[in-house]
């Protein structure tokens, strides 16, 4: 099936590695622009060699999604250079693995400046490109932890839920924009954090055995972990014209761990 995203332009946050790599990946398959942007210039040169497209395709920049000023020119750069914007997808963010009796105040400002900045500014940056479009879509990822809680993660969990509620609110402000707003729920992705937990576990174990078994104890009933490529294909859909009729709603890409019905 066509999903319509050739000669349409994105702009995915934290794209040089993970899930946002896969998804832009996917979407230069598909004969979409991509402007994507992350903080470490080493790793999206990386990617963007990795990903082999030119610069009528693919455009970088170095960005931290926390600094208003910065996403605004990004943006506006992505917006000047592919003649407009189609759609959004706000990726940048990472996992705080503390528990309540670890968490100082900073911890806590830290995580949610992060997670609301990440939607807020790439948001407020491109709304009025998004408008312009026609066909707009913003996907936000996020995680089941938003709606099952992990007191191992107890300041990303909270944060997330917030997240999923404010997704649930943009649906509803910017629809008379016509910009649909959705998120995909991520449960366990086998993205680089779990290579730096496995090397430090130093449990002797080979990588896919030790994974088999942290998939056993999480409760993923398939049994493994996702692929990052797995996630990009449920973001391109939520991003393509064919489901012009979905917002406010959210995907989980988990394996099954996620036990809400809600």
């Amino acid at each position: 099936m066509d999903l319509g995203l050739a000669n349409r332009t994105f702009v995915v946050t934290g794209g040089s590695s993970g899930v946002g790599l896969a998804t832009v990946g996917a979407l230069l398959d598909e004969g979409a622009r991509v402007a994507t942007c992350g903080r470490d210039a080493d790793r999206l040169a990386t990617a963007a060699e990795r990903l082999g497209a030119g610069r009528d395709r693919l455009l970088t920049s170095v960005c931290d999604v926390r600094d208003a000023e910065a996403v605004h020119g990004f943006v506006g750069r992505a917006a000047e250079e592919f003649g407009g914007i189609d759609g959004l997808v706000n990726n940048a963010g990472s996992s705080r693995m503390k528990r309540l009796h670890e968490c100082t105040a900073e911890d806590w400002r830290d995580e949610l400046e992060l997670k609301f900045a990440g939607v807020l500014n790439p948001l407020h940056a491109a709304r009025a490109h998004l408008a312009a479009s026609g066909a707009a879509s913003l996907v936000n990822i996020n995680a089941v932890l938003a709606k099952q809680p992990e007191t191992r993660l107890i300041t990303t969990s909270a944060a997330r839920a917030g997240v999923l509620n404010l997704t649930k609110s943009l649906s509803a402000e910017l629809a008379a924009d016509g910009i649909r707003v959705n998120s995909v729920s991520l449960g366990l992705i086998d993205t680089g954090q779990w290579t730096r937990r496995h090397q430090a576990a130093d449990s002797g174990m080979p990588y896919e055995e030790w994974q088999t078994e942290l998939a056993a104890s999480r409760g993923i009933a398939l049994g493994r972990l996702g692929r990052a490529e797995e996630v990009a294909y449920a973001v391109l859909t939520l991003l393509s014209p064919r489901a012009s009729y979905i917002t406010g709603t959210s995907i989980d890409v988990c394996g099954g761990v996620g036990r809400s019905i809600l």
